[in-house]
């Protein structure tokens, strides 16, 4: 029963899911969206979401910036890449790497959402010197050790091995059951129905191989060292409360985050006593007083 509970706290965590100009560029398998004029900030949504979950965050923070938000490959409709084989985090650490070089983006802003906060870790860590500031929403370095500490690794890959493999296999079951079981899990993510429905069709319009592989690796992967490179300013901002029925505190959570950022010097870390996994839809009122606080 345990691992099971625990399996499903993991997937949870990992669907992490402005009617202004039109798109200003498309890389290979990269889409991005670029509004508004001042400070760049690259916007990075998490599992199966398209940029414009942040739409409602760039309203919020309005003028002074220049948003730049992405849509991975095989996510919310955007075409996969060819090769599902491995290192889809890797690659997407690069693809954006790549679009902020060729952009000139000046030390821009990185903001990421769960996979995409991870992402956004992992770019800094690469190129310290390259953002001025990091926003983590609800996102961890290391996604089996707030719930896993006594697992071996070689038990955490056969998981997420497992996991992988259940996924791909689910794509061939009927389109209903598939929705009534994502909807099931975004219901302890969102709080809002309507946004519930949002993001369950961003999930179905998913490519099922590059979802299941994308949580493969943040299930296997620990950069919790690495964060040690990293000098800039960061916030991290994470939830809880979705997580009381597994035995949750605020206290014990918010010690866990602290423990994965450890080794990120000087990074400010809080949790939403309101909000779930989308602390952007849930709580907007906490992330902007901290945002603005930070920024």
């Amino acid at each position: 029963m345990l691992k099971i509970k625990s399996t499903l706290l993991i997937v949870l965590l990992l669907l992490g899911l402005v009617s202004q100009k039109a798109a200003a560029y498309q890389g290979p398998g990269l889409i991005t969206k670029v509004t508004g004029k001042g400070q760049p900030m690259v916007l990075i949504p998490g599992l199966t979401c398209p940029g414009a979950v942040w739409d409602e965050t760039i309203a919020q923070l309005g003028k002074g910036y220049e948003y730049h938000t992405v849509t991975l490959p095989g996510f919310a409709g955007n075409s996969p890449l060819e090769d599902h084989e491995g290192k889809y985090l890797e690659k997407m650490r690069d693809l954006i790497l790549n679009y902020i070089h060729e952009q000139k983006l000046k030390n821009p802003i990185i903001m990421g959402h769960s996979l995409g906060g991870f992402l956004a870790l992992t770019i800094t860590i690469a190129e310290p010197d390259l953002p001025s500031r990091l926003v983590i929403v609800d996102s961890l370095p290391y996604l089996p050790g707030i719930q896993m500490q006594g697992m071996s690794e070689e038990n955490i890959k056969n998981m997420a091995k497992n996991m992988k493999t259940q996924m791909v296999g689910s794509a061939s079951q009927p389109a209903a059951s598939r929705k009534a079981f994502q909807r099931t899990m975004l219901k302890s993510m969102i709080m809002d129905s309507a946004k519930i429905e949002r993001a369950l069709q961003w999930g179905v319009d998913s490519d099922t191989e590059t979802t299941a592989q994308a949580m493969y690796e943040l299930y296997t992967i620990d950069i919790r060292e690495d964060l040690a490179k990293i000098k800039v300013p960061t916030l991290v901002l994470g939830a809880w409360i979705a997580y009381k029925g597994y035995g949750a505190t605020r206290e014990n959570t918010l010690k866990n985050y602290k423990d994965q950022y450890a080794k990120l010097d000087g990074a400010i870390v809080d949790l939403t006593d309101n909000g779930n996994h989308f602390i952007m839809w849930d709580d907007p009122e906490f992330l902007m007083n901290w945002m603005k606080k930070f920024l």
